[in-house]
């Protein structure tokens, strides 16, 4: 049974369809929206659309940005030798926030997953390999720790390898503020592999 009108319930279900947003948070979210002033729902509109229309793709590190080059390439104070690869635009902006790596990224938007029918086609290698015939020094794999970040990262590891390039993987581990008891096997094998002199 639809509680409200066309319009509305049509509203909520495409703020329902977005990621991360459920039914009565996409209610909350349209109300919201119905009772702004018309200005600001006017602005909010105009801002998606010129967003959606002019965000393109890094020409170097495939990252979202409006320019032809993102802020990170065009800084040359960056250590372009060294490649973080990384799956999303959103990892990249986690790393930029501890403000400790130099260096510059790779976007691969995705990682392999046979499961859901992605292969290393529907990644950005091809322009990370392009990259790499510049002058690098090191590529450090930042997928994530799942069963598509690992194989993501064994499959990149294997095409630079073969290139004399200095290849790493990020150390993982228990995280700080974590009971030891409640975290899994892999976490702590991986954390104990990873060990440093203190």
């Amino acid at each position: 049974m639809n509680l409200y009108s066309g319009h509305i319930n049509k509203l909520i279900e495409e703020l329902a369809s977005l990621p991360g947003i459920g039914n009565k948070s996409a209610q909350n979210l349209a109300f919201h929206l119905i009772n702004m002033p018309q200005d600001k729902v006017n602005r909010l509109a105009n801002v998606m659309m010129e967003t959606r229309a002019k965000v393109c793709y890094c020409k170097e590190c495939c990252t979202l940005t409006d320019k032809e080059i993102c802020p990170v390439c065009a800084n040359e104070r960056r250590n372009h030798k060294i490649i973080m690869v990384v799956e999303d635009p959103r990892d990249m902006a986690a790393y930029e926030k501890t403000g400790k790596f130099e260096g510059v990224y790779h976007v691969l938007h995705g990682a392999i997953s046979p499961m859901l029918g992605i292969g290393p086609q529907e990644i950005r290698l091809k322009e990370l390999l392009e990259r790499l015939k510049g002058d690098v020094e090191e590529v450090i794999i930042a997928t994530n720790s799942n069963l598509e970040g690992e194989s993501t990262a064994m499959y990149v590891s294997k095409l630079i390898k073969p290139t004399g390039i200095k290849v790493t993987r990020i150390a993982t581990g228990v995280p700080v503020g974590g009971d030891l008891e409640y975290i899994d096997e892999v976490t702590l094998t991986r954390a104990l592999d990873g060990r440093v002199e203190l």
